[in-house]
């Protein structure tokens, strides 16, 4: 901001790089599910195998707090003027 870029545009790459571990991690998570889904039925109950609704459930909610746990820190960053901020460095 303090070389002219404009909010919104700080506040989407500042969202998207927080994100990126985020929808690695549901990849990864997803693939693990899958793999040892006949492990894990011994701990489930009352929900089939493979359940749609978990395996699509689960991801939007990290998605959600994942998109929430970076859109408010960098929306507060964003209203800090960079005038105040470089004089601090």
């Amino acid at each position: 901001m303090a070389l002219g870029a404009p909010t919104a545009s700080v506040l989407r790459m500042v969202v998207v790089e927080g994100l990126k571990p985020t929808l690695v991690g549901i990849g990864v998570g997803l693939i693990l599910a899958a793999a040892l889904v006949r492990v894990l039925a011994a701990l489930l109950f009352g929900v089939s195998q493979h359940d749609p609704g978990t395996f699509a459930g689960v991801p939007v909610l990290v998605i959600a707090v994942g998109l929430l746990a970076t859109w408010v820190p960098a929306w507060r960053a964003t209203r800090v003027d960079p005038i105040d901020t470089l004089r601090a460095e």
